[in-house]
């Protein structure tokens, strides 16, 4: 069972924290989780990740603000600066020594990206990997919904609005019986060809933690986010990008662009997948993930080391 604690921020914001493995594993992964979810999105990552480096890594899921357990914020905060600056105070607190692998989802790849741009000198002292799954970092610049760019234009004008709105309704929930409602949407929006029932469930009871302001209020600062510059000054690290190339969210471009921006990032496409691909596609996602953290270990530990943990994965 995960250790589970709370990090409190400097403005007063409680996030919900889960930890497993060893306080001296030799890497610690971080899984950040995407808009609207929590980090129960990362089911079908954890034990694998942990079952096959054992107590070389150490695995922790947090709940971002305004989601999952996580506290509401004021809507000042509602922003992905704010996003990138909680990532650090989480690494402060939880991991405060050892390299690091951070792995983000959506949102939380664009946190990521946040984090490296505002924190540089503790980015490059830190992290030894990255693994980008189904997100950008261009905003919506791809975003189309797999839609005629007459029809996105006209959803975009509405989702807008929409979050203009929701933001100012603070903590309050989406009431469930609306968003069971809506699962035929959400699984449309979010799913590629194939879900399993267990995932929607779980994607839509992610989506009933989330606060009203979050949902609403992080919109802006996500769609104008451009930190391709930001990337290309990252140097060697090892990465990993993948994305589905059915995901209406953040299509196969995106994820191109990050690797052209990136190039050491192994870039993965997933035929018939959406936008949930660590649900989708665990062994792809999962694959990747240990490829990075085996190079990561790899540059910070001896050789001979590297390879016992290198032989271990791969029996995973």
């Amino acid at each position: 069972m995960p250790e589970q604690c709370e990090v409190r921020l400097p403005d007063g914001v409680r996030l919900h924290v889960e930890v497993t493995g060893p306080d001296d594993a030799e890497v610690t992964v971080v899984l950040l989780h995407g808009w609207t979810l929590d980090g129960r999105a990362w089911h079908r990552q954890v034990e694998p990740v942990r079952a096959a480096l054992g107590e070389a890594a150490r695995v922790v899921t947090y709940d971002a603000r305004g989601h999952g357990r996580s506290s509401c914020m004021s809507l000042r905060t509602a922003t992905l600066e704010q996003l990138g600056d909680d990532l650090a105070a989480v690494l402060a607190e939880v991991a405060p020594t050892g390299p690091v692998v951070l792995v983000g989802h959506s949102l939380g790849g664009m946190t990521i990206m946040e984090y490296a741009h505002r924190h540089p000198a503790d980015f490059a002292a830190r992290v030894a990997g990255l693994v980008f799954v189904a997100t950008t970092a261009e905003g919506h610049t791809h975003t189309a919904y797999g839609l005629s760019p007459r029809i996105t234009r006209l959803i975009r004008l509405a989702e807008t609005a929409g979050a203009g709105v929701l933001a100012r309704c603070g903590s309050w929930r989406p009431p469930r019986a609306l968003l069971r409602a809506l699962r035929p949407s959400l699984r449309w929006l979010l799913f590629g060809d194939r879900c399993d029932p267990v995932d929607i469930r779980l994607a839509t009871s992610a989506v009933a933690r989330a606060s009203l302001r979050s949902i609403g209020g992080f919109r802006a600062s996500i769609g104008v986010q451009h930190r391709l510059e930001t990337l290309a000054r990252l140097g060697d690290v090892p990465a990993a990008a993948l994305v589905g190339d059915r995901d209406r969210l953040t299509p196969p471009r995106c994820a191109e662009s990050i690797a052209d921006a990136l190039p050491t990032t192994e870039l993965t496409v997933c035929p018939g997948a959406g936008h949930m691909l660590m649900m989708e596609r665990p062994d792809e996602v999962n694959a990747a993930l240990l490829g990075v953290v085996r190079r990561a270990l790899a540059a910070n530990m001896p050789a001979d080391h590297g390879l016992v943990v290198g032989d271990r994965s791969h029996e995973g």
